[in-house]
């Protein structure tokens, strides 16, 4: 009859010491990422038209040739105008070509947040309908890709990029880049 008193108590600490188990690792950074299968790959085949001349229709072997962070981004997204000056303070260092990729917004909802908020990117490119995303493996907005000079995806970040992120993640990334080019 002792043992069967002491089973409540004891059921109740194993599930207290499993619970605890799950916060302790909940508390992981980047356990929501989900890593990406394109690293190392080339960029998914695209022609999407730029935001500033609709005309104008950009391949991913356009892009070749030398290396550029593609940021996708909405004028919808909340999370896209809080990063955007990360962006932008990047973009002024001219490391490297900022592509916008507009996703899933109104052209002219695009150039009036770029308007009030300026424009970092070297060009924007328009994927309305998103389709392409799907090709990228897109599910949210911000996200921010390092391409090397061959169209391949070498990083990958979602969520706002920051000046940590920046500093922490994406300038070693460049910095390797850049050494395995002789740069």
């Amino acid at each position: 009859m002792t043992r069967a008193r002491w089973a409540p108590l004891a059921l109740f600490a194993v599930l207290a010491a499993l619970l605890a188990a799950g916060v302790w690792l909940s508390r992981k950074p980047g356990r929501e990422a989900l890593p990406s299968p394109l690293i190392g790959k080339p960029t998914p085949a695209f022609a999407l038209p730029s935001l500033h001349a609709p005309g104008r229709i950009v391949r991913a072997a356009d892009l070749r040739g030398a290396p550029y962070l593609l940021n996708v981004w909405g004028s919808w997204c909340p999370a896209c105008r809080e990063e955007h000056p990360v962006v932008t303070s990047f973009a002024e260092t001219k490391r490297l070509r900022v592509v916008g990729y507009n996703w899933k917004d109104e052209r002219a909802d695009a150039l009036r947040w770029l308007e009030q908020f300026g424009n970092p990117y070297w060009l924007v490119l328009v994927d309305m309908q998103g389709d392409t995303a799907i090709d990228f493996g897109i599910y949210g907005a911000p996200e921010t890709y390092l391409v090397d000079a061959n169209g391949r995806i070498r990083w990958k970040h979602v969520g706002p990029l920051s000046d940590a992120i920046i500093h922490d993640e994406l300038l070693p990334q460049l910095h390797a880049l850049e050494s395995e080019h002789g740069a």
